[in-house]
């Protein structure tokens, strides 16, 4: 693991920066989602240090590039969303607030066990869109914009690269036993929930306000790309998430995809 700076200017991108606008738009509105993740990631991380014992040096390490990765994915996507509100899409400002606050109230409120293991859903979620970004998704960034597409895969191959993090923090702390197991899925399930309800909410938004004005004909061909997008993506990430699922699921295990450490060595 490795903690890289890229310089990344996003003034020109173009908000419909993939031919399919809405494969874009629903990469724009999950923008908004490292933005206010990450630094609660990092939060966990800093509570969860205390609680780990320090003959653990290795994952201590470990969890320190860590933190200094999310800070790097979180200080990127806050650059990027605020081209996204400069180019009228104040939309999203609302439901962002909200989930801001979520995260403020998991940390007041929740265990640090539910923290990590949210943390935990989260990273396998971000290392199943990793392979799908780079594995799966050629058709729609064939004649994408490479300042928004590279955004991306800076950041997914990062998510794969620190994939295992999470996961062992979790288990170092709470075992590996049925109940673990249990609670580990349990916070997999809250976090693909309150993740995927905010990322739908503010594409569905976003989207919304693109069809304003369309004609019957430009609205049928909004529906069929979003469709063939999500319908791709569904596909492609359960059967990837499965394996998530079983007790002896070991992130490790997972192999970089294609193209992955070509990327990161540019950085």
């Amino acid at each position: 693991m490795k903690v890289r700076m890229p310089k990344m200017d996003f003034t020109q991108v173009p908000i419909f920066w993939a031919p399919n606008r809405e494969f874009a738009q629903s990469y724009n509105a999950f923008s908004t989602v490292p933005a206010h993740i990450e630094p609660y990631l990092v939060k966990v991380m800093i509570a969860a240090k205390k609680a780990l014992d320090p003959k653990h040096t290795a994952l201590h390490k470990e969890m320190e590039t860590f933190i200094k990765q999310e800070v790097q994915h979180c200080k990127m996507h806050l650059a990027y969303n605020e081209h996204l509100v400069k180019s009228g899409y104040e939309v999203m400002l609302p439901l962002e607030a909200t989930y801001k606050a979520d995260y403020e109230r998991f940390l007041k409120e929740k265990s640090l066990r539910f923290n990590i293991a949210y943390s935990e859903g989260f990273e396998a979620m971000g290392c199943t869109a990793a392979e799908v970004f780079f594995e799966e998704l050629d058709e729609f960034l064939e004649g994408a914009d490479p300042r928004a597409a590279d955004l991306w895969r800076w950041h997914l191959a990062e998510e794969f690269e620190h994939r295992e993090t999470c996961w062992r923090l979790y288990k170092t702390l709470y075992g590996s036993g049925p109940f673990a197991w249990a609670y580990r899925i349990y916070g997999l399930v809250c976090a693909m929930k309150h993740i995927g309800g905010h990322t739908r909410k503010v594409a569905a938004a976003m989207i919304a306000q693109d069809r304003q004005g369309m004609t019957p004909e430009e609205l049928q061909a909004s529906e069929a790309r979003l469709a063939a997008y999500r319908g791709k993506v569904k596909k492609a990430t359960l059967k990837r998430l499965l394996q998530v699922l079983s007790p002896f699921y070991n992130p490790a295990r997972r192999q970089p995809s294609p193209g992955m450490a070509e990327l990161l060595a540019r950085y």
